[in-house]
């Protein structure tokens, strides 16, 4: 079961959240047909806009991240509900590159990074927060700390990973964002980066271990206390409703074309491709409420 932590330290000065999501990103990759490259970036991209959305306090908020770097995949997108369930799309999902002579997949030649990584809040206001930042390697972890530490002001590092297995399907993903507390010494400052220099690689350390591993790794010294764990899943909250509402928008003239056509149109949602179907009846329907 995919899940997200929440720790502090003995001391206040420290907090973490570590997310576990093999399951939500499997389920974005069995939706999107992503090559492993592409399910990568989208999977960073999810588990970071699942951190970032479950620290949102109102109920009904949205959390929406875009990385847009100019590379070949293109746009890559994360929106998560306040409890940290995500769905999300990537651009283009065909792209694969070799990898890099590291061994690693090149998320970052796939992404790019001539662009920006945006975050928009969506709290039910009039109009939503947005806080953008250019890409510093488009890798979504370098990535989503510089936003933190720039757009929010938040002393934080990130740590993002998907590791996917020979059959292409992902065995393990996940992320942790620590964040320092005002009025943190120096010396813990050190400590913690030692920390972080000197862990095992996160998707390791998922996969074999879990997420309670994670949070000793990076807070190893600072006896961290777990103080809440919420599940997470891919949650698509598109509906027939929904869709109805989308198809009203496009004006009369659009409307009278397809019923002009005589056949019924189908709509596939972008983030589950759940397909919608409307027939000629109900489109003159929906026409007649906008010209009664």
């Amino acid at each position: 079961m995919d899940e997200m932590l929440r720790a502090v330290s003995k001391d206040g000065f420290i907090k973490m959240q570590v997310v576990t999501a093999r399951d939500t990103v499997q389920r974005a990759n069995e939706i999107h047909h992503c090559t492993p490259t592409a399910i990568a970036a989208l999977g960073r991209t999810l588990c970071a806009a699942s951190m970032l959305g479950e620290q949102l306090k109102e109920d009904h908020a949205t959390l929406t991240i875009r990385v847009q770097g100019g590379g070949p995949i293109g746009s890559v997108v994360a929106v998560s509900d306040s409890q940290g369930n995500v769905r999300g799309l990537v651009g283009d999902p065909s792209v694969d590159l070799p990898l890099r002579q590291d061994g690693k997949l090149d998320v970052g030649g796939a992404v790019g990074k001539d662009g920006m990584f945006t975050v928009s809040r969506d709290l039910g206001m009039r109009e939503p927060y947005i806080g953008s930042t250019e890409l510093v390697s488009g890798e979504i972890a370098e990535d989503l700390a510089a936003y933190l530490v720039e757009s929010e002001q938040i002393a934080a590092a990130s740590g993002l990973g998907v590791l996917v297995d020979t059959d292409r399907s992902v065995k393990a993903a996940g992320g942790f964002i620590v964040q320092l507390m005002p009025g943190a010494p120096e010396e813990l400052i050190e400590k913690l980066e030692d920390n972080i220099f000197l862990m095992d690689q996160l998707t390791t350390i998922l996969d074999e271990d879990g997420p309670e591993t994670v949070i000793n790794q990076v807070m190893k010294g600072f006896e961290p206390e777990i103080v809440s764990r919420t599940p997470v899943e891919y949650r698509c909250y598109c509906s027939r409703d929904r869709v109805r509402g989308a198809i009203s928008t496009v004006g009369s003239d659009a409307l009278k074309d397809m019923i002009a056509a005589g056949q019924a149109i189908e709509v596939s949602c972008q983030f589950c491709d759940e397909k919608y179907t409307f027939q000629t009846a109900e489109l003159e329907t929906i026409l007649g409420e906008l010209e009664p």
